[in-house]
C-alpha cells in the first residue's frame, strides 16, 4: 500500500511538471511569434513620405523652389548703329537727284523788274539782279533770288519784247507793245518778274523776254 501510494505521488508530479513545461513552451512560443509579426511589420511598411524626403534629402515636391531672376545679358557694342564720322577735310555729299549749286554767279543778261519810271525823260525799269535758287520738289520751275540794290536800266520804245503769264494769259512766250508793259507794271508793282534782256550800242534794252517762273 505504501508503495502504490507513492507511485501515485510520483506520477502526479510527473504530469505536474510536464504541464508546467507545457505552459513555459506556449509562452515562449507566443512571445517569438509576436517579436516575428513586429519585425515583419517594421521591415514592411513603407517609409512615409517625411521620412524618405528627411533620409534622401530631396525636397518635398509641394514645398515652392526659389530661384534667383535671371539677368537680362548687358546690350551688345555693336547692336546700336552709330553714326559714320565725315573725315575732316571732305565736303558733303549732295542729296541724291540734286544738281542744285546755291553759290551760282550773278545772272549776267536777267534782271526781276519790280517797277517803272519815266524819269529823265526815257522810259526806265527799276530793277535788281540776282541768281536762280533750287527748285522746291514739286514746283514748276526755281525761284530767282535777287541780291543787292535796286538799280534801272533805260529801254528804248521799239524794244522787242515777250511776255508769259501773269502779264499775259499764257505760259508761252506772247510778243507785247512798250505800253503794255508799262501798264502792268504801274498796276502791279515790285512783283519782281524775271526778264532776260539785251542792250544795244548805247547801253539801252533793245529786246526784253519775260522767263517763266509759274
Amino acid at each position: 500500500m505504501r508503495a502504490h501510494g507513492m507511485a501515485v505521488r510520483d506520477a502526479r508530479r510527473t504530469r505536474a511538471q510536464a504541464a508546467l513545461t507545457a505552459l513555459a513552451l506556449c509562452g515562449t512560443l507566443a512571445l517569438t511569434a509576436c517579436n516575428g509579426e513586429d519585425e515583419a511589420g517594421a521591415a514592411g511598411t513603407p517609409a512615409s513620405p517625411a521620412t524618405s524626403a528627411a533620409a534622401t534629402g530631396t525636397a518635398s515636391p509641394s514645398a515652392p523652389q526659389s530661384s534667383a531672376p535671371t539677368k537680362k545679358p548687358a546690350p551688345s557694342a555693336t547692336s546700336a548703329a552709330t553714326p559714320t564720322a565725315t573725315p575732316a577735310g571732305t565736303k558733303k555729299a549732295p542729296a541724291p537727284g540734286s544738281t542744285c549749286d546755291h553759290k551760282m554767279p550773278i545772272s549776267p543778261d536777267e534782271v526781276a523788274v519790280n517797277r517803272y519810271t519815266p524819269e529823265g525823260g526815257v522810259h526806265s525799269l527799276i530793277i535788281k539782279h540776282g541768281n536762280w535758287g533750287c527748285a522746291a520738289p514739286g514746283a514748276d520751275a526755281a525761284p530767282f533770288e535777287t541780291t543787292g540794290k535796286e538799280t534801272y536800266l533805260n529801254i528804248a520804245d521799239d524794244a522787242r519784247i515777250t511776255a508769259v503769264t501773269p502779264i499775259v494769259a499764257s505760259t508761252v512766250s506772247q510778243p507785247i507793245t512798250l505800253q503794255q508793259l508799262i501798264d502792268w507794271l504801274i498796276a502791279h508793282p515790285n512783283q519782281g518778274r524775271v526778264f532776260r534782256y539785251h542792250l544795244d550800242g548805247t547801253g539801252v534794252i533793245d529786246s526784253l523776254d519775260q522767263q517763266y517762273t509759274s
